[in-house]
């Protein structure tokens, strides 16, 4: 859906909701990560909005690419004003959506994470966050993530995996439900 909304007119918006049709006809449950910073348009693209509206209607939850404003700079680094989403969780209340890399920090903000269409994943946690990060965030309205095969742990070693994270995560406390029940429940699964 991304590489559709890069310029969007009418025909456009039509492919792109023939894109989404299609997903939800295979068996996805979501559209996602899309980066409307990253991909050329903006939060207020009219294509954009069509999607949103649209998994509205058919229940299909939409993971966002989100940068923690206060993160270090690394390669590829988009900036991804954290307003752009407020406004978009609040302005779609029907819309599920997934704010990747925990929402940029918003998770930890009590009033954005009671938006009750807003969840945030783990994605990359521990290249951005200390392992305080789990206990920090509502616990219902968080899924694991881990960006596979990106590195996580890049002191311990060069290899992708995800154990690791999980590790983390249960160490620190996570149950079953944030380790996959969440995210079954948002999914439909």
């Amino acid at each position: 859906v991304d590489d559709l909304l890069g310029a969007m007119d009418a025909a456009g918006i039509g492919k792109t909701l023939d894109e989404v049709w299609l997903a939800e006809d295979a068996g996805f449950s979501g559209l996602g990560e899309l980066s409307p910073h990253a991909q050329g348009y903006g939060p207020d693209n009219p294509g954009f909005r069509a999607v949103l509206q649209e998994a509205a209607k058919r229940g299909l939850a939409v993971n966002l690419h989100v940068t923690d404003p206060r993160s270090k700079p690394y390669p590829g680094r988009v900036e991804t004003p954290l307003a752009d989403f407020i406004a978009l969780a609040r302005e779609f209340p029907g819309t599920k959506f997934i704010l990747a890399h925990w929402g940029g920090g918003l998770a930890f903000d009590a009033e954005i994470s009671a938006l009750p269409n807003v969840y945030f994943d783990t994605a990359a946690s521990p290249l951005l966050y200390g392992t305080d990060v789990w206990a920090k965030a509502p616990p219902g309205r968080v899924l694991f993530g881990s960006d596979y095969p990106l590195v996580l742990y890049p002191k311990s070693g060069l290899a992708p995996e995800f154990t690791g994270i999980i590790a983390e995560a249960r160490a620190t406390g996570a149950n079953a439900a944030l380790l996959g029940g969440n995210a079954a429940g948002l999914l439909r699964l």
